[in-house]
């Protein structure tokens, strides 16, 4: 049997001699990441905004491919430059200017993988409880050691360990997940269902910023931490599809099909807010209640595996002086604190992961914006030796992506409405201009949108033509 070990490369660009593989590799990763029973909840959580069924189609197709468009692009930047995501973002904010980015990339790593590893943890608890005869901590104890196991068995080997394993997950997730599907058709009301009212454009909005925060936008400072291993060579288009196809088409199905059961439901759909991935056993036979467990966590750990080994690359390349595996233990403890708080102190668990979405979700809808952008701006491959170098031409600041993503941050957070919790109230404060907090507007969280805007127009007209000198001075 071969032996386990631990990636070496860090913040590095890869040699040349280490790249290899296909564009259809990118489909595992991405597909194990988002297979995750989550995706059901997600069909509640749609319709939570007021929106009949066929509303949160629409809004799981537009959500989910949008968002992952731009986690498709963001993987070309792997691709042509072989360095992590945080890296190549100092081509645009500068080498030390890129430190803000990387803690907020960071922290939203680090949010996600708790929040996973949390859900896992609640999941196991219920269908414990459900089958009787184990007491509701133990059994909660016990799936929190084993998610808590996986993704840090992941998440600090490294990327050759994390591209089998996560193939492995995606088919046995797929597979488990089709036996729930058959398992659970027969409490699908159509007539209940399509007697939802459609709601209104706001609503609709509303739900498809749900799903581009929820569901790829925080993927999008992740994305070429994981294309960076392939050969230059290898296609463009083929990076963005098999990228977007992995990443997009379980969940769409997922969120549909989770919305039609929720629908179905109302005490399903009140439920899920609670425990999201736990309420969906109160439709199973309790002889898969031990196969749905087994699922769930392995479904969610698939996605904590990414954010670990993502969030560790991210706190190397802002500086700190360690290596990446050491950087992904760092990062391990902090989950743990965190998932102990969300499953044992929390009285709910939807309320804080919408709050921690949006107002996270703002300043990174800019930023990847601003990358995006800039991966779109530029033709040719980014200068490996000036990355790293203060004096090289990406420079040492770069105070207009900077400024941009600022007060894309401000226009976001004056939009958004985060009633979540009461630190966030202070949010909103812009809402005036469209009818104030309690108008019409207030819960599409139009903010992200607006974000994102500022991000790619402000980019590009501030930076594009020193993008084009850069790359005018390559040809020379």
């Amino acid at each position: 049997m071969p032996a386990i070990d631990v990636e070496i490369n860090g913040p590095n660009v890869i040699a040349e001699s280490e790249r290899s593989g296909k564009a259809r590799s990118l489909f595992w990763p991405w597909a194990g990441a988002n297979v995750s029973l989550l995706a059901l909840s997600y069909g509640a959580f749609f319709l939570g905004f007021g929106i009949s069924f066929r509303q949160a189609t629409a809004a799981a197709f537009i959500g989910t491919i949008g968002s992952f468009l731009l986690v498709g692009i963001s993987s070309l930047a792997g691709k042509r430059s072989n360095a992590p995501t945080m890296v190549l973002s100092r081509a645009s904010f500068g080498v030390k200017g890129s430190v803000l980015p990387g803690a907020l990339s960071y922290l939203i790593f680090v949010g996600w993988e708790t929040v996973l590893v949390s859900l896992a943890t609640l999941a196991t608890g219920t269908v414990f409880s459900r089958i009787g005869g184990v007491d509701n901590n133990l059994a909660l104890i016990l799936g929190f050691i084993v998610a808590v196991s996986l993704t840090v068995f992941g998440g600090v080997l490294g990327f050759t360990v994390i591209m089998k394993l996560q193939k492995l997950l995606t088919i046995m997730t797929i597979v488990m997940t089709l036996v729930y599907v058959l398992l659970t058709v027969d409490n699908i009301n159509w007539s209940v269902i399509n007697a939802i009212p459609d709601g209104s454009l706001q609503s609709f909005i509303g739900a498809v910023i749900f799903g581009v925060t929820g569901i790829g936008l925080g993927w999008v400072n992740a994305a070429a931490d994981y294309s960076r291993y392939l050969p230059r060579s290898v296609s463009s288009k083929a990076v963005i599809g098999w990228t977007v196809l992995g990443a997009s088409i379980v969940p769409i199905l997922l969120v549909i099909y989770g919305a039609a059961l929720s629908g179905s439901s109302k005490e399903l759909s009140d439920a899920i807010s609670m425990d999201p991935i736990g309420a969906l056993t109160t439709l199973l036979p309790t002889w898969y209640l031990i196969p749905f467990a087994l699922v769930a966590i392995l479904g969610l750990v698939g996605g904590a595996i990414l954010d670990l080994y993502s969030s560790g690359l991210a706190l190397v390349s802002i500086g700190v002086p360690i290596k990446r595996h050491q950087a992904a233990i760092i990062d391990s403890v902090i989950m743990l604190a965190g998932t102990i708080y969300i499953v044992w102190v929390a009285d709910n668990f939807f309320f804080p992961f919408q709050g921690f979405l949006i107002t996270l979700g703002v300043p990174i809808a800019t930023w990847s914006a601003i990358f995006v952008t800039d991966v779109l701006l530029r033709r040719k491959p980014f200068v490996e030796s000036d990355l790293y170098s203060p004096s090289g031409r990406y420079g040492l600041w770069n105070w207009r992506p900077l400024a941009i993503m600022a007060i894309g941050s401000f226009v976001g957070w004056g939009f958004v409405t985060n009633t979540f919790a009461g630190w966030l109230s202070w949010q909103g404060y812009l809402l005036f201009l469209i009818g104030g907090k309690e108008g019409p507007w207030a819960f599409a969280n139009v903010g992200v949108l607006f974000a994102l805007a500022v991000g790619a127009l402000g980019h590009f007209i501030l930076s594009r033509s020193t993008i084009v000198k850069q790359e005018s001075a390559l040809a020379k």
